[in-house]
C-alpha cells in the first residue's frame, strides 16, 4: 500500500480536488491511504475566527464560521452538482453547528484556551476529507480515532505504542487494494477522547507515522512543487530540482528553511527506511524527488537554505579560560530559561550563539550579566550549505568563502555534522548570499 499526503493548495478547491481525486483513482490498485490538509487558508480562517470570538466579537466570528462553512458547500456542490449527497450534508451541517458551539463558547468565556483552539483548528481537515471521501465513494475515516497523543495541545506528541496498536487495529483491515480510505492529517486526540493537532508539519508527519505502522511501499507528499530544488526559487529563479535526497539532507534543509518538508515530519520514515517522494499535484508526469535512507551521486553540495531573522548573543569571560565547566553553568541558564540554542562557535575566552529572534531574552541575559560579558545582534540570517559529502570534499570550503568575499561573514559553524556548513550573515544580505552561493557551488558545477 502507499499513502498519498495532499497539502491544503492540493484541495482549496473544487478543481484541485478534481485533480487529487484523479490521481487517487490511478493509485487504487496500490490501496491508497489518502491524507488531506485543511482546504488553502481554512486554518488561517478557524485561527481568526477563534480569536474573534475570544475578543468578544462573536457575531463577526460567526459570520467568518458562516463563510467558511458554506465555501466548503460550494465545493461539494462543484463536485457534485447532480448527486443527493444526504449524508456528506450531514456531516457538513453536524461541523458547522459544532463550530458555532466552540466559538460561542469562547465568546461567552473570553477565553482561548490551547484545548479550545485544537478543537477549532480541527474542523479544517474534517470539512475537507468528508467532501473528497463522498465525491470519490471512498470511506472517511476519523483520525482521531487512531493517533494517539499526549496532551500538548497545539504541538501534541503521537504516543508511538498507543498509535501502532490503534492502526493496525482498527485503520489497517480498511485498506486494501481497488479502494480508497480518506483521513486527515494534522489532527490527533488523547486516550480520554480530546482532539489534538500536531504543530508545523502536523499533517506530513501524520502521513509519515501512518505509513511508517502500515509498512507502506511509498509515502507520497503532493504539494504546489516538483519536488524539492537546490534554492527558494523565489531567491534564485535558476534553482534546480534535486532528484534524490537523502533522509539527512531532508532533514538539514527544512530545518535551515526550505518549505517542503517539516524535518520531524520525516523521521518516522527514516527509521522504517520508507522512501518519501514530493510531488507536484497540477503535473504529476513531471518531476519530484525521492528521500531515501542514503543517496550516492558523488555530489558535494546539494543545495542551499536560510532562516531568518535570528538573533546571535556572543557570551564573554575571562572565566572561560583553563576552567572546566563553564559551558555547562552558560548553558544550564539557557535551558532554565527555556531558550533554544542553534547554532554554536567557541574561541578562548567567548561563545557565539543564535537564538530564535522572537525568544525571551530579558531575564536570560540578567541572569548571564551575572557572571559575563553579552552583546547581542539582531537581524540576522544564517545561510545553510548542504551536501552528503561536504566536508569530505577539498576546496568546498575555500569556494565557498570565495563566493562571499565581498560579504561580512559574521559567524561560521561546521563540525557538529557531516553534511552542513552554517554561515550568519546581515539579514538583508542574506538574499544576495544564497544568490551568489548558488552560483559558484551549484550553477558553476561544483554539485
Amino acid at each position: 500500500m502507499i499513502v498519498m499526503k495532499f497539502g491544503g493548495s492540493s484541495v482549496a478547491d473544487a478543481g484541485c480536488m478534481r485533480e487529487v481525486a484523479a490521481l487517487v483513482t490511478q493509485a487504487l490498485p496500490r490501496a491508497p491511504l489518502v491524507v488531506l490538509s485543511a482546504a488553502g487558508k481554512s486554518t488561517d480562517a478557524l485561527f481568526t475566527m477563534a480569536q474573534q470570538a475570544e475578543a468578544g466579537e462573536v457575531d463577526a466570528a460567526l459570520e467568518s464560521q458562516r463563510e467558511l462553512i458554506l465555501r466548503h458547500r460550494q465545493i461539494a456542490l462543484d463536485l457534485m452538482p447532480e448527486r443527493p449527497m444526504p449524508e456528506l450534508e450531514n456531516a457538513l451541517t453536524m461541523l458547522s453547528g459544532e463550530l458555532e458551539l466552540l466559538l460561542r463558547g469562547v465568546g461567552l468565556l473570553r477565553e482561548l484556551s490551547p484545548r479550545s483552539l485544537d478543537a477549532i483548528a480541527s474542523i479544517g481537515e474534517r470539512l475537507s476529507t468528508r467532501i473528497l471521501a463522498a465525491y470519490l465513494g471512498a470511506q472517511w475515516f476519523d483520525a482521531r480515532a487512531v493517533m494517539r497523543t499526549d496532551g500538548a495541545f497545539g504541538c501534541a506528541r503521537p504516543l508511538p505504542l498507543e498509535l501502532t496498536e490503534l492502526v493496525q487495529e482498527r485503520l489497517a483491515p480498511k485498506l486494501g487494494a481497488g479502494r480508497a480510505v480518506v483521513t486527515q492529517g494534522y489532527i490527533g486526540a488523547t486516550a480520554d477522547g480530546l482532539t489534538t493537532t500536531l504543530g508545523r508539519g502536523g499533517s506530513d508527519f501524520s502521513a509519515s507515522l501512518f505509513g511508517s505502522v502500515l509498512g507502506a511501499e511509498d509515502i507520497q507528499i503532493w504539494t504546489d512543487v516538483e519536488g524539492v530544488l537546490t534554492c527558494d526559487p523565489r531567491l534564485v529563479p535558476e534553482a534546480q530540482p534535486i532528484a534524490e535526497l537523502s533522509f539527512a539532507e531532508a532533514a538539514e534543509l527544512a530545518a535551515f528553511g526550505a518549505k517542503v518538508l517539516h524535518p520531524a515530519s520525516i523521521q518516522p520514515a527514516v527509521e522504517a527506511g520508507i522512501p518519501v517522494t514530493v510531488r507536484h499535484t497540477r503535473r504529476p508526469q513531471g518531476r519530484f524527488t525521492t528521500i531515501t535512507g542514503e543517496v550516492r551521486t558523488g555530489r558535494p553540495i546539494t543545495a542551499i537554505a536560510t532562516r531568518g531573522p535570528v538573533t546571535v548573543l556572543t557570551v564573554s569571560s575571562a572565566r572561560m579560560l583553563n576552567q572546566s565547566g563553564f559551558l555547562a553553568k552558560l548553558f544550564d541558564v539557557f535551558a532554565r530559561r527555556g531558550v533554544s540554542v542553534d547554532l554554536i562557535a567557541t574561541a578562548e575566552v567567548s561563545v557565539s550563539l543564535t537564538v530564535e529572534a522572537d525568544a525571551q531574552l530579558e531575564e536570560l541575559l540578567a541572569e548571564l550579566a551575572v557572571f559575563a560579558t553579552v552583546s547581542v545582534a539582531t537581524n540576522r540570517a544564517i545561510v545553510a550549505v548542504v551536501g552528503e559529502r561536504l566536508k569530505a570534499t577539498p576546496g568546498i570550503t575555500g569556494r565557498c568563502f570565495g563566493a562571499l568575499r565581498d560579504l561580512n561573514v559574521e559567524m561560521i559553524s561546521l563540525g557538529a555534522n557531516e553534511i552542513n556548513l552554517s554561515l550568519v550573515v546581515r539579514q538583508e544580505d542574506a538574499p544576495t548570499a544564497i544568490r551568489q552561493l548558488h552560483a559558484a557551488l551549484i550553477e558553476g558545477g561544483a554539485a
